[in-house]
């Protein structure tokens, strides 16, 4: 089966002008098998007039936690409903974050995931956010469950994960986190600074010894000091790392998100750290065991009001984002191929010959008309 495309803005795609909107690309199975502009293209099964749009690599979300009302955490029925949420709204490729628990229910639920991941390559893998945190910057993690890093404890969810484990959140002042780190990476294992009251010179220690990602900058950690910057200062001005950001508008401001983009836009990762309540109704949810209320789409806890989560989806966050001012390929770029290569997927997130056939194509008010998952309709 192929797809032709036509009358599009390309973004994503090396060999073509983003700035043209007589783009078109031409998908063949389950690869992009060319692309260029004007109107001499090539025939297909099927065409599709993209009437001025954009069309843009598939989004690659690595850091989410549920959708649809169902929670990763809860098994395969669930993650399934929380996909086709996500993947509706442009998600093709995504990885599955998981709350803190107990090791061994950790344990299982990384080796839930990585048999998904034999089944669906749409599925990247796991990331453990907990239990290696800061009990001040806990969020919404039972404080009772969040531990140091032991060895005996990374090696299990390693051992668990079967190579699928894309990246864990720990924070790097617990007794033992830099052996964590290291004991991560040597097994291909991302490692994220978040939740965490690190202080800058402690931030960089820790991207000295292996780790590559921000979680959710500003978010569960200290923010910047004129005296005291922080870690995300410190990622900010180590080109080595990645800094996730959730840009509902509600997590960080749009006007500092637009900062972040100016001074180190290649490096920004855009995630949803969505719950089960991104593409639902408010109302009452849990999340990792605690009671969570979701008003007018923001979700915190019933006890004390963190927030937890979000209910974002990608396709809003390129919105809004866009509307702060930050150039739409970046943006795309943010959605895409960096957080893409921060999980060591490098061959995901653009359109380039040759490349998977992961799409998709937006109206002109940036709104997702359709979605290709290696060439096939999502």
């Amino acid at each position: 089966m192929s797809t032709l495309v036509h009358a599009v803005r390309l973004l994503g795609c090396a060999s073509v002008d983003s700035d043209r909107d007589d783009a078109w690309a031409l998908f063949d199975g389950d690869r992009v098998a060319a692309a260029g502009v004007g109107d001499d293209h090539p025939r297909a099964d099927e065409t599709v007039d993209g009437e001025g749009g954009c069309l843009v690599p598939g989004f690659v979300d690595i850091h989410g936690h549920g959708g649809g009302g169902a929670s990763f955490d809860d098994g395969p029925d669930a993650i399934a409903v929380g996909r086709a949420i996500h993947r509706a709204h442009g998600t093709t490729r995504a990885v599955l974050s998981l709350i803190t628990a107990p090791i061994d229910e950790l344990a299982a639920r990384v080796a839930m995931v990585a048999d998904l991941c034999d089944a669906d390559p749409t599925i990247l893998g796991s990331h453990l956010e907990g239990p290696f945190l800061d009990p001040g910057h806990k969020g919404a993690h039972t404080e009772s469950l969040l531990r140091a890093p032991d060895a005996a404890s990374v090696d299990r969810l390693i051992e668990a994960g079967r190579g699928t484990i894309r990246q864990v959140t720990l924070a790097p002042e617990r007794p033992g986190a830099f052996d964590a780190i290291r004991r991560f990476t040597d097994a291909g294992v991302a490692v994220a600074v978040g939740h965490t009251d690190a202080d800058a010179a402690t931030t960089r220690r820790a991207f000295d010894a292996g780790a590559t990602l921000l979680t959710h900058a500003f978010n569960a950690m200290p923010g910047i000091h004129h005296r005291a910057p922080g870690p995300v200062v410190s990622a900010l001005r180590d080109d080595r790392v990645t800094l996730e950001v959730i840009a509902d508008g509600v997590h960080v401001d749009l006007e500092l998100i637009a900062t972040l983009f100016a001074v180190a836009g290649d490096r920004i990762a855009l995630i949803t750290d969505a719950m089960a309540a991104a593409g639902a109704d408010d109302g009452s949810y849990e999340l990792g065991g605690l009671a969570v209320r979701v008003t007018d789409g923001v979700a915190r806890l019933v006890d004390g009001g963190a927030i937890a989560g979000s209910t974002l989806t990608q396709d809003v966050a390129l919105r809004l984002v866009a509307e702060a001012g930050v150039p739409l390929e970046v943006v795309v770029r943010a959605l895409g191929a960096q957080p893409a290569r921060a999980i060591g997927r490098p061959d995901l997130g653009n359109l380039d010959v040759g490349t998977l056939a992961d799409a998709v194509l937006l109206d002109d008010a940036l709104t997702v008309r359709r979605v290709w998952v290696a060439g096939r309709d999502a």
